[in-house]
């Protein structure tokens, strides 16, 4: 197998740091628009783990923006496997790249949604990775493999969806996936700041466009951003966190395999992030059309959410200023196997401290990085395939599993997942 990484940020990072470890691989091109921080991403390597294994990265430049760059890059490096880490917007040239290749290819974050035009809270417009499934055809004519959505969430959730489908349930309610945490950044003064442990592009993306919910006798929908807020009481010491409905890859994905009444995505943001993100939409800092702006060397133009991006910290520097958990996972109802009535969480958590202490990588970045990486494996040893644009659902979920929860002296990551039964519980 030899990978085009396409984005050396934080979780392109640490998709390096983590495949470091492993051997499963020919070769992984790290490429990057900023060279300097793709050869950044390769020097951590040669620092942690000795030349000897850095010898299979190596660094290019590439336009994530340009099919033909994304497809030259990919040919001269023999790739089989394109992984594209950067932000959904350039979701569509690097799936066209990939396959113009004749590459097999992953993402964490699918194609970019469009609000419908008229009635946008009750109504889907364009949903996210319409375009993808679009193309699925010219994937199985290519003999070739799209696997989308494949990072924690959408990724991991949607792995311990089909696995709550196979082993744990003979009818399900609801599939909703559950998002919370407990982080904190402070400056080096110890008061706490606005961070996002992620893009911030990616987030306004998702949390203020529409949120989709999927019923069996209505299919997918709309509702008002930042609706039917919860409380969801989260696993590891973190608790109870108030979600709300945003939008989000899991609700698309998981009724193309998964049988169930009704797909929800919810998430932890809290009181003051939202508020932050209706000013940013508010003051239209939230666009993606480009203004004229004046500045010292004359009119520039210039998209308002790029400058909300480039303003704020960088998600792959804060790790050393935040502390905390974060946990990812897919609460499901229904009827268990045995006839009864049954309600888990599935779920995995990651501690800041650990992540940094292990890979020098905040907690959010590698949780989302930890996925595609076992994915990758799972395709190379054949336990995982398939041609055509599929998600993460149509794979059998035990071997992921499996592999994840191994010792790394047993030849796995590491990672137990959970496992909260919650009506035996109380």
């Amino acid at each position: 197998m030899r990978i085009l990484l396409i984005g050396a940020g934080g979780v392109g990072g640490a998709i390096t740091k983590i495949a470091a470890r492993r051997s499963f691989y020919e070769l992984i091109v790290v490429s990057d628009y900023d060279l300097g921080r793709a050869e950044s991403a390769i020097a951590w390597i040669t620092d942690r783990h000795g030349a000897d294994v850095a010898a299979r990265f190596t660094a290019a430049q590439i336009d994530a923006s340009d099919p033909e760059a994304v497809a030259s890059v990919a040919r001269e490096h023999s790739v089989t496997h394109v992984m594209n880490a950067v932000e959904p917007k350039f979701v569509q040239s690097i799936f066209a790249g990939a396959l113009a290749a004749g590459a097999d290819y992953l993402d964490m974050a699918m194609s970019l949604s469009e609000p419908h035009g008229t009635d946008p809270h009750n109504l889907t417009g364009v949903k996210l990775g319409d375009d993808q499934f679009a193309q699925a055809g010219d994937w199985e004519a290519s003999g070739r493999l799209a696997l989308v959505g494949m990072g924690v969430e959408p990724g991991l959730s949607d792995v311990f969806a089909r696995y709550a489908s196979d082993h744990l349930f003979s009818e399900i309610d609801e599939l909703g996936t559950r998002d919370g945490a407990n982080l904190v950044v402070r400056d080096s003064d110890g008061t706490e700041i606005f961070a996002p442990s992620f893009s911030i592009w990616t987030t306004i993306e998702e949390c203020l466009n529409p949120p989709v919910i999927w019923e069996k006798d209505a299919g997918w929908f709309t509702t008002a951003p930042f609706s039917e807020p919860e409380v969801f009481d989260f696993p590891g010491g973190i608790g109870p966190v108030e979600c709300v409905n945003v939008e989000h890859e899991e609700v698309l994905l998981m009724p193309r395999w998964l049988d169930a009444k009704r797909v929800t995505f919810k998430y932890g943001l809290g009181a003051e992030f939202i508020n932050v993100l209706q000013t940013l939409h508010l003051l239209g800092l939230d666009s993606t059309t480009p203004v004229r702006v004046r500045s010292a060397n004359g009119p520039v133009e210039v998209a308002a959410r790029d400058v909300v991006a480039a303003s704020l910290p960088d998600p792959a520097t804060i790790g050393p200023l935040m502390t905390g958990k974060t946990c990812a996972g897919v609460w499901v109802t229904g009827t268990g196997i045995d006839g009864t009535p049954r309600e888990v969480y599935l779920y995995h958590v990651a501690d800041n401290e650990w992540t940094m202490k292990e890979y020098d990588s905040q907690c959010v970045v590698w949780q989302t990085a930890l996925n595609p990486v076992i994915a990758l494996e799972l395709l190379a040893s054949g336990a995982w395939s398939g041609v055509g644009v599929l998600g993460p659902e149509a794979f059998d979920a035990e071997p992921f599993l499996a592999l994840m929860a191994a010792s790394e002296s047993d030849g796995g990551y590491g990672q137990p997942w959970g496992l909260d039964d919650r009506l035996a519980a109380a």
